[in-house]
């Protein structure tokens, strides 16, 4: 029996596919198998002994010490691509939002009430302050192309934008789907400096923290309207209300609104609701519980933001699993020290770490105790 300890609620369509006959799954179980959260912080949570996986229903995993978890051999898993047509359409509309004051026009329409037959001539006579310019025809950059800058790319060329992208790590996958009509760059200069509007899909890491500054805003052309569906730290506050009290910015809108950012002009702050909707949060629910069945009932990695994806079918007595730092030859240094028939055996190395997964037949638990006493082995499991 599995305990399953859930942060948040996650929807049913997900914890149903973890039966009852083997797992125990609700928000009181102690001492975890697994953590299924949504948004809940885990930073200062204690990591007990027991706990082998941590499911993210969603993207991103700030909320997750990863460093911590790489350290005590918890595989770290998220939910690509689960919540991405649902944070694409909240794009879309921050697309038209940027442009068409549709949020202030529907704010000064309000203080008409009361103003009865005179409504409409009052509309007619205050409207010509809500101009805004149409998306068609112009020129959208992205930063970005996973699976939501994909999406967001494809739909803007759908609409009639003229769209570039750039992504020094576009996988096969994100290529495969991107519109031919998809202009790719070689770096983030050549975007602020040819685009009318912005969108930007990259993770919060010390390489992309405050990338929208003073700086990198002074290459923008004027008027440009940015959009930030990501992560709040991506973008220097100060330097966007210098910009929208100027002519350089027109609009900035964003998915994660900040103190600093409220009530400013020309700022459209939503409230993080790019998942926000039944079917991503189903989505996310099923790939981050499935995931975890995976990896602790064969081994599977698959979607782990701190371990390569390796998978292994059992043909032999046990399924052996190893979590460790990654060094050279390390896959048969295991195979030759394991001390039972090794007659299969995956292996792969991320971020420094590496897993590995043995076939084997004999005596595994022999074998677990063996691998443990190897330099630089951080967990071993036993898949029976």
């Amino acid at each position: 029996m599995y305990n399953i300890l859930t942060l948040n609620k996650i929807a049913a369509c997900g914890t149903d596919l973890l039966p009852d006959s083997s797992y125990a799954v609700n928000d009181s179980v102690s001492n975890p198998d697994a953590v299924i959260v949504r948004s809940a912080s885990m930073h200062e949570m204690e990591l007990g002994a027991n706990l082998l996986a941590i499911a993210r229903a969603g993207a991103g995993v700030n909320n997750i010490p990863i460093d911590k978890c790489s350290e005590k051999g918890i595989a770290v898993f998220n939910t690509p691509g689960a919540n991405a047509n649902a944070v694409k359409e909240l794009v879309i509309a921050g697309l038209l939002l940027a442009s068409r004051k549709i949020v202030p026009s529907t704010e000064w329409i309000k203080t008409l009430k009361g103003k009865g037959d005179e409504v409409g001539k009052l509309v007619e006579k205050g409207k010509s302050q809500f101009v805004g310019p149409e998306i068609a025809g112009k020129t959208l950059g992205i930063i970005g192309l996973g699976a939501i800058g994909a999406l967001v790319a494809n739909a803007a060329v759908a609409l009639g934008m003229n769209v570039y992208g750039v992504d020094p790590f576009l996988s096969d996958a994100s290529r495969k789907i991107l519109s031919p009509d998809v202009k790719i760059v070689s770096s983030n200069d050549e975007i602020y400096k040819i685009s009318d509007y912005i969108s930007i899909h990259v993770p919060s890491t010390p390489e992309t923290k405050g990338m929208i500054n003073s700086k990198t805003i002074g290459m923008m052309k004027n008027g440009v309207r940015i959009l930030n569906f990501a992560r709040a730290d991506l973008v220097d506050s100060k330097a966007i209300i210098d910009a929208l009290s100027s002519v350089k910015m027109a609009a900035y809108v964003t998915d994660f609104a900040t103190d600093d950012l409220l009530c400013v002009d020309n700022v459209i702050a939503i409230p993080h609701l790019g998942a926000s909707t039944p079917e991503s949060e189903d989505n996310c629910a099923m790939m981050a519980c499935t995931e975890v069945k995976n990896y602790l009932e064969t081994g599977e990695v698959l979607n782990s933001v701190n371990l390569p994806n390796v998978t292994l079918a059992k043909t032999g007595d046990a399924l052996v699993t190893v979590i460790s730092k990654a060094a050279d030859n390390l896959a048969n240094k295991l195979r030759a020290e394991a001390g039972v028939t090794v007659i299969g055996c995956a292996s792969g190395a991320k971020k420094g770490m590496a897993y590995t997964i043995l076939d084997v037949k004999g005596d595994a638990n022999a074998a677990k105790a063996k691998l443990e006493a190897i330099a630089g082995v951080i967990k071993v499991r036993v898949i029976k």
